[in-house]
């Protein structure tokens, strides 16, 4: 069973990426594929969750993605609810941003250290006093959230139930119970008000005050029967007065550490424990996550600038994806000129992606990974149609620099990741691979690449192979294996649109000259 948030966050205060990828062949992505295909910058893209939780929920589903058809079904219908239900979308908008107001409290509840009564706080993590106040906050956030979510009319897709009932379940808890109050201390540890229905046990009621007004009736009622029954004699109206104060001050600064101190011990900390080990406690908090992330999703589309769409997701024999004007989820948010380009790896699954630099072969190849990656975690995709099966891994082989250590080189440091990707993905796998065999002769290249891409081929999985030997190209176009794309150029600028064929023309003097080190600017170097 996966860990809740509040699981992860146990002994240290709550992190929004607090989630990590999984290693590979457990997960959707490792952290290589994390770390290529920029996870990191899609979650900036995307979020627009206002709490912690919510944030930390979409890095949780950005470092591991789904790969079950139903569940990433069901989050797509709640989102659809939502687009069809406006007055419901508003009533959860205004709930999370009240809850955005009030979260730190709770956290500070449950992980907070407390400085003492005589203690400055100088951070954010730090509780003054014995926590009375903090306690009230930190209840009062939660107790809000759920009440409000309870008053809110029942949805009908499955997963907004399943939200729903996670807060149901948590407001028919303990947890929810000694949180409502009163809270009773007895020989029997901490009981709720539920739980003392059938108890006659002694008890005393905890109350988040310093003020006890029993407590206080029995000090000030000892005090006027020392002075009126026991020891009249002692005082005449003229000295009671100064007496009382005499003596009160002094006691009132016994009671407060005692009592405050009790109250601490015996009362808040326990009870903040009840609430971070609870999993009824755990899952509402996560219940309040998921709300937030399909409001973030939506906020993406709208803020997206051009057509976002949910993509059709389908079941086959193999990896499938086509898309339709597909955008990059990151580089074309707000950008109304960014090109959208076509890619089908449903009637090829190897596309080879040749072009000079600077031509926009990388970010084709992390458009079409991100938005399989946004559609595993039920979000939207910057398309105008996109239909994909599920990847049960997207891996993406970037250029890596080898170390003095490895004692492998280039070549060897490459060829281990792209051995890893072959021996853990299936048929049902999506793989990038930027340029294969580097660092090696144009011989020992060509053939290593074959053996490799045939492998590849033979698994059965969607290949995207950005590179620049034509001839690697040729070999399987020759075969009838394949599509060939290559970027456009107008000119000497790149349009970052790819259309069928096979880049044969170098740029490599092109950029020469953009950077000033051409042959004419060496021998300018050379002459001065």
């Amino acid at each position: 069973m996966n860990k809740t948030l509040l699981q992860q966050w146990i002994g240290k205060w709550p992190e929004i990426r607090s989630a990590q990828p999984l290693t590979q062949g457990e997960g959707v992505i490792d952290q290589a594929a994390f770390d290529s295909v920029e996870v990191e910058a899609l979650f900036t893209a995307v979020n627009h969750a206002t709490t912690t939780v919510g944030q930390a929920v979409l890095f949780r589903s950005l470092a591991q993605p789904l790969a079950n058809k139903e569940l990433i079904d069901n989050k797509q219908a709640a989102l659809k609810e939502l687009e069809e239900n406006p007055a419901l979308k508003e009533q959860l908008e205004n709930i999370i941003s009240t809850a955005a107001e009030g979260e730190k409290e709770f956290y500070l509840l449950l992980f907070g250290d407390f400085i003492g009564s005589m203690g400055t706080v100088r951070n954010e993590h730090q509780i003054e006093g014995f926590g009375y106040q903090q306690y009230i906050r930190g209840t009062r956030f939660m107790l809000q959230f759920v009440d409000r979510i309870q008053a809110l009319e029942r949805p009908k897709s499955i997963y907004l139930k399943a939200i729903f009932e996670k807060i149901k379940q948590f407001s028919d808890s303990r947890p929810y119970d000694l949180m409502q109050g009163p809270v009773y201390l007895s020989e029997q540890g901490i009981q709720s008000k539920l739980e003392r229905k059938e108890k006659f046990t002694p008890a005393v009621i905890f109350r988040p005050t310093l003020f006890k007004p029993l407590l206080f009736a029995i000090i000030i009622g000892s005090i006027w029967l020392f002075m009126n029954l026991l020891a009249p004699g002692l005082f005449t109206s003229n000295s009671s007065t100064p007496f009382t104060a005499v003596f009160f001050v002094p006691l009132l600064l016994i009671y407060i550490p005692i009592v405050g101190g009790f109250d601490r011990d015996k009362a808040v900390i326990p009870l903040r424990n009840i609430y971070k080990e609870s999993i009824e406690t755990a899952n509402a908090l996560d219940a309040l996550g998921q709300l937030d992330e399909l409001l973030s999703f939506n906020k993406y589309a709208e803020s997206f600038g051009s057509s976002m769409n949910l993509p059709e997701m389908t079941t086959a024999n193999h990896h499938q994806l086509n898309l339709s004007k597909a955008k990059n989820p990151i580089l074309g948010k707000g950008n109304q000129d960014y090109v959208g380009n076509d890619i089908d790896l449903i009637k090829n699954r190897m596309i080879f992606i040749t072009g000079p630099n600077s031509g926009g072969k990388t970010a084709f190849c992390k458009t079409v990974t991100q938005i399989q990656v946004l559609a595993q975690i039920g979000c939207y995709v910057p398309c105008d149609s996109a239909t994909l099966s599920i990847a049960d891994s997207i891996n993406y082989q970037a250029p890596e620099i080898s170390h003095l250590d490895d004692g492998e080189g280039r070549f060897g440091t490459e060829l281990k990741r792209t051995k890893n990707i072959f021996l853990n993905c299936s048929e049902q796998s999506l793989v990038v691979l930027d340029e294969l065999s580097e660092g090696t002769t144009f011989e020992e290249k060509m053939a290593t690449s074959i053996t490799v891409l045939d492998g590849f081929y033979k698994k059965g999985c969607s290949v995207l192979l950005i590179t620049h030997n034509h001839q690697l190209v040729d070999h399987y176009i020759e075969k009838n294996i394949g599509l060939a794309k290559q970027a456009e150029f107008s000119g000497d600028a790149p349009t970052y649109k790819f259309i069928p064929g096979i880049s044969r023309v170098s740029h490599a003097d092109r950029i020469a000259r953009k950077i000033g080190f051409a042959k004419a600017d060496i021998e300018n170097y050379l002459n001065k």
